[in-house]
């Protein structure tokens, strides 16, 4: 099976970490970067065209709402926000992330949105393979 390559972009190096341990279990996953402003976040999205991007709202310079915005629909990634702020979910499904994350989270609740995006990853994948074929 093809690894599903995700980048987690979040400004706080703690918050990058801990997603980071959490994505490590998954033998399913292929961590290709991270960054921690919105700028980079787009660079790194057009260069590594990843298939799940685990994303901020609130960081400086570029939120991760602009981030989505600077973007091609065909380099849409799967998007899951992960935040402290409760405000932004409803801009975040507007946005068409399949959840929100609040932070702090527990385990369960990060691998439930996991399933959920790899759910999504492989809906998406047969989809173009049958438009392919």
């Amino acid at each position: 099976m093809t690894k599903i390559k995700v980048l987690i972009i979040d400004d706080e190096p703690h918050a990058r970490e801990g997603v980071r341990l959490l994505l490590a279990k998954d033998p399913d996953i292929e961590i290709a970067a991270e960054a921690g402003n919105g700028s980079a976040a787009v660079t790194l999205i057009k260069e590594h065209r990843p298939d799940l991007v685990f994303l901020d709202i609130q960081m400086p310079g570029m939120d991760g709402f602009a981030v989505l915005d600077e973007l091609y629909p065909g380099e849409m990634p799967i998007v899951v926000f992960v935040t402290a702020y409760d405000q932004y979910a409803i801009k975040a499904f507007e946005a068409n992330a399949i959840d929100y994350l609040l932070k702090p989270f527990d385990d369960d609740r990060f691998y439930a949105t996991l399933e959920k995006a790899k759910k999504t990853y492989n809906l998406l994948r047969s989809t173009e393979l049958n438009e392919k074929m």
